[in-house]
C-alpha cells in the first residue's frame, strides 16, 4: 500500500482540482501570522491569539495591505472517517490549496508533504513559482491522518511582492476518486467556411490504471437557450492513454458545448464547459490600410525610431512627405529614425501603396515634454514565461510580432520583465544580464532594426519581485545602462523597497523612490517610458504623474479569472480624471492567448464572451495594453481579437479621454467616451452569468443624424434613432461608436 501511496502523490499534481468529490470538507478559515518560527509547523503549537483570515483570499484585502516576506496559515480541521467510507476508491485524500504566492512549505500534523518554490534563504535563492496550483494527496492508510479527530494543515508562504497568500480558489479536503485521473483538453479551433468551425476533444488518463466510462457532450445554442446536438461514447482508456474526438460545431456567438466523463465502478462524473471561440474582426483587407496612433510625443534631441504601421498584402511601397531636418526615412523598411532638438509640431503625410491600393494619414511628431501621448501597445514576457525568459524567447516574440502582422496594427513595444539580472554588479555598481542574455545592446539592435521599442524591468528595492537585483542605490548608474543598451521602457515595480520603509505608508514613503528614479530618467538623452508598477497605493494615480511616470498600475497582478478581470477591470471608474496624453491608468497587462506566468502554459481562461470585454474595456480606459501571451502560439482567435484597428483606435484616440461609467444597474454597466472626432464610444457590459437584454437610450440633437456602428463587426447597424436594444453575452460586451448626434 505504501508504494501505491506515493504512485498517488507524485501523480496527483497532474490532477486539476476544478470540483470537489463527494462529501468534500471546504477549508475556508485559517489562524493566521505574518513572520517565520521552525515551531509553527508543528500540530500542537498554541496558535489561539493568531488572527482568523479567510484561505481563498490574498492577505493585503485582509488587514495586510504592504505586507511582503514571510507568513503562516494554520488551518485546523476535522476529517471525518465517513469521507474514506462513502468513497469508491478509498486510496488517497486530496488537499487542495489552491494558488500560493509565491513560494510555499506545507505539512500536515506536522510532517512536510509538499514544498513549491525556493526561499530566499535556501540554498538555490529565491524561486518564485506563481502560479502554480498547490495540491497534494496522502494515502489513506498513513497514520499522520487523525480520522474523526483534530488535524493542522501549516503553511509556510513567502511573497517577493504584489498578492500574497493561498488565493484565487476554494481550498478543500476530499477523497480522490479514479476518475480524477481523467484530464480534457481542446486543440485550437479551426474556422471552416460555411459557418462551421472544427473542435478536437482530447481525453487523458493521468493514472496508471484503466479507466472506463462514458463521454457525453452536448452542444447549445446559449443566446435562445436550444440543444442543437447531444451524443454519448463509451469508451476505455488505458494507463496514461489519450483519446481523441472531433466535433464540428456551429461558428457564430453564443455557441456552448457541455463535456462530462461518466466512471463506471464510481457513477462519479467529470465535467468541463466551453464557450466555443466566434470572430468578430472582419477578414484582413489586401489593400494597404495605415494604422497606429497620428501622434506621437518625443523629447527634444532624443532618437527618434517610428515604424509605419499597415497591414494588407505585402510587398508594400512606403513614402513619407514633409521628413523634418534630422530625420531619415528607409523606403523599404518604413522606418524613421533620426534626432529632432528643437521643440514643436512636426506634421508628416504617411503613405503606402501596393499592387492593389493605397493609403495616406498624417502623423504629427510632438517634440516637446511629453512622452507617451497615446497608450504604449506591445508584448510584456511576465504572463507567459514569468522568470523563466530568456533572450532567445524573447527575439522569438519580436520575431512573431511581425510576422503575425500585429506591428502593423501599431503593436511595437517588446518588454523584458524580471527574472533577466546577473547575481552581482560589477566593482563599480554596473548591472549585467544574466546567462539567459548575452547581450543587452545587441538585443535592443535586433529590435530596433525591425520598428520595435525595448523595454526592460527592475525594481526601487535591492531586490526585484523575482529575487533578483533591484535598483536601490544604483539607480542613475541603470538609467546610464538602459540608454547604453537602447532601452524605450522601463517597468519599475515596487517589490522589496517596503523593506526599507519600516512600516512607513505614508505618501512621501511610496512617493520617494519613483522620484530618485525618474530623475535619473530625465538626465537621459534617450526617451524613456515610465511605468510606475507598485499596485494602486496612495492613490497613484493621483500622483504618478508629478513623479514623471507616464502611466501607474492601479491595481494588484491581474490574472486569468473572470473575477480577477471583473473586480481590476470595473474599479477603474473614479480614475478618468487622472488618464490623460502622457499619462495613463494602468489596470494590468492583457490575459488572452496562451498564459502561464512560466509554468502550465495553458489557454486564457477567459471565455470567448469575456476576451472581447476585456479588450473593448482597456480600449474605453485608455489603457496601455501589453499582450501577456506566448507570441508563438497564437491562434484564429487571438489574433482576431487583437487585430481590430477600430478598437484599437478607441484606445489610441489623440483625445486621450478615460472613459466613465454612466450606467451600474443589475448588472449592467455602460461606459462612455469621447473622441477626437466628435464622437462617442460606448460600452455595454453584461456582469450576468446570463444573456441580458439592454435597451440603451442616446441623446440627439435636433434634427441630427446619429450612426451607430458596432465597432467589432466594424459595421454601422443604425442610423437616426433615439435607442437601440441590444442582447449582450454573460460577461460580453457590445462596443459602439456613435457619430452624428
Amino acid at each position: 500500500m505504501k508504494n501505491n501511496a506515493l504512485a498517488i502523490l507524485l501523480l496527483c499534481s497532474f490532477v486539476m482540482a476544478r470540483a470537489q468529490n463527494g462529501k468534500y470538507i471546504s477549508l475556508n478559515n485559517a489562524r493566521f501570522s505574518t513572520g517565520d518560527n521552525p515551531d509553527w509547523k508543528n500540530k500542537d503549537f498554541a496558535d489561539q491569539t493568531w488572527r482568523d483570515v479567510k484561505v481563498g483570499e490574498v492577505w493585503q484585502s485582509q488587514g495586510f495591505p504592504d505586507y511582503h516576506g514571510f507568513a503562516w496559515y494554520r488551518i485546523h480541521v476535522k476529517i471525518p472517517a465517513a469521507l474514506k467510507s462513502n468513497s469508491v476508491w478509498k486510496d488517497s485524500i486530496r488537499i487542495f490549496l489552491a494558488h500560493v504566492n509565491d513560494v510555499d512549505e506545507t505539512y500536515f500534523n506536522g510532517t512536510l508533504i509538499g514544498k513549491t518554490g525556493g526561499f530566499p534563504n535556501d540554498k538555490g535563492g529565491y524561486i518564485s513559482k506563481w502560479p502554480a496550483v498547490r495540491n497534494y494527496c496522502i494515502a489513506s492508510s498513513n497514520p499522520l491522518i487523525k480520522w474523526d479527530g483534530e488535524n493542522v494543515i501549516a503553511v509556510k508562504v513567502y511573497d517577493g511582492g504584489g498578492s500574497g497568500g493561498i488565493f484565487m480558489g476554494s481550498p478543500f479536503i476530499d477523497m480522490l476518486e479514479k476518475f480524477d485521473g481523467i484530464e480534457f483538453s481542446v486543440s485550437a479551433i479551426q474556422f471552416l467556411a460555411g459557418q462551421k468551425a472544427k473542435r478536437t476533444l482530447t481525453l487523458f488518463n493521468r493514472f496508471n490504471t484503466v479507466i472506463s466510462g462514458d463521454l457525453r457532450y452536448r452542444v447549445v445554442d446559449e443566446m435562445y437557450g436550444k440543444t442543437i446536438s447531444r451524443q454519448v461514447i463509451r469508451i476505455k482508456v488505458n494507463p496514461f492513454e489519450s483519446k481523441k474526438f472531433i466535433l464540428f460545431l456551429p461558428h457564430r456567438e453564443g455557441i456552448k458545448v457541455y463535456y462530462d466523463f461518466k466512471e463506471l465502478s464510481s457513477g462519479k462524473a467529470k465535467s468541463f464547459t466551453e464557450v466555443a471561440p466566434y470572430l468578430l474582426t472582419p477578414a484582413e483587407l489586401l489593400n494597404p490600410i495605415l494604422n497606429g496612433p497620428l501622434v506621437i510625443g518625443v523629447h527634444p534631441g532624443s532618437p527618434i525610431i517610428y515604424k509605419i504601421a499597415a497591414s494588407g498584402q505585402k510587398p508594400m511601397i512606403y513614402a513619407v512627405d514633409n521628413i523634418p531636418a534630422g530625420l531619415s526615412f528607409d523606403a523599404k523598411t518604413g522606418i524613421l529614425t533620426g534626432i529632432i532638438d528643437i521643440a514643436g509640431n512636426y506634421k508628416l503625410i504617411l503613405r503606402v501603396k501596393n499592387n492593389i491600393g493605397s493609403d495616406k494619414k498624417e502623423l504629427t511628431i510632438k517634440i516637446g515634454a511629453k512622452l507617451a501621448l497615446t497608450p504604449p501597445m506591445g508584448w510584456n514576457s511576465w504572463n507567459c514565461w514569468g522568470l523563466n525568459v530568456t533572450e532567445e524567447k524573447v527575439k522569438s516574440s519580436a520575431k512573431a510580432m511581425v510576422q503575425s502582422g500585429l506591428a502593423d496594427y501599431g503593436w511595437n513595444y517588446v518588454n523584458v520583465d524580471d527574472g533577466w539580472q546577473a547575481a552581482e554588479r560589477s566593482p563599480s555598481g554596473k548591472l549585467f544580464p544574466n546567462s539567459k542574455f548575452a547581450d543587452m545592446k545587441e538585443l535592443g539592435n535586433v529590435l530596433h532594426a525591425a520598428g520595435l521599442k525595448f523595454g526592460i524591468y527592475s525594481s526601487p528595492g535591492a531586490k526585484t519581485c523575482g529575487g533578483f537585483l533591484g535598483s536601490l542605490g544604483h539607480e542613475k548608474v541603470d538609467a546610464d545602462t538602459y540608454t547604453a543598451w537602447g532601452v524605450d521602457y522601463l517597468k519599475y515595480d515596487l517589490c522589496s523597497y517596503s523593506d526599507n520603509t519600516a512600516g512607513d505608508t505614508t505618501l512621501f514613503a511610496q512617493q520617494k523612490p519613483y522620484k530618485v528614479m525618474g530623475d535619473a530618467l530625465k538626465l537621459q538623452h534617450r526617451d524613456i517610458v515610465y511605468s510606475i508598477c507598485q499596485y494602486g497605493i496612495r492613490d497613484v494615480w493621483k500622483w504618478g504623474k508629478a513623479m514623471d511616470g507616464n502611466l501607474w498600475r492601479t491595481t494588484e497582478d491581474i490574472t486569468d479569472t473572470w473575477a480577477s478581470l471583473r473586480d481590476i477591470g470595473f474599479s477603474q471608474a473614479d480614475r478618468s480624471a487622472y488618464a490623460s496624453p502622457g499619462g495613463w491608468n494602468d489596470p494590468d497587462m492583457l490575459i488572452v492567448g496562451q498564459v502561464g506566468w512560466g509554468e502550465n502554459l495553458h489557454p486564457s481562461n477567459l471565455t470567448p464572451y469575456e476576451q472581447y470585454a476585456h479588450i473593448s474595456l482597456w480600449s474605453m480606459l485608455s489603457a496601455p495594453m501589453l499582450i501577456g501571451c506566448d507570441m508563438s502560439k497564437l491562434d484564429a482567435f487571438t489574433l482576431n481579437l487583437l487585430k481590430n484597428r477600430e478598437v484599437i483606435a478607441l484606445d489610441q484616440d489623440t483625445l486621450g479621454k478615460q472613459a466613465i461609467r454612466t450606467v451600474n444597474t443589475g448588472g449592467i454597466q455602460v461606459w462612455e467616451k469621447k473622441l477626437s472626432d466628435g464622437g462617442l464610444a460606448i460600452g455595454v457590459f453584461n456582469l450576468n452569468d446570463k444573456y441580458c437584454r439592454y435597451n440603451l437610450r442616446l441623446t440627439r440633437k435636433k434634427n441630427a443624424v446619429n450612426i451607430i456602428r458596432d465597432v467589432w463587426i466594424q459595421k454601422d447597424i443604425k442610423k437616426n434613432v433615439g435607442s437601440i436594444s441590444l442582447q449582450v453575452a454573460p460577461h460580453g460586451v457590445k462596443l459602439l461608436k456613435i457619430t452624428g448626434s
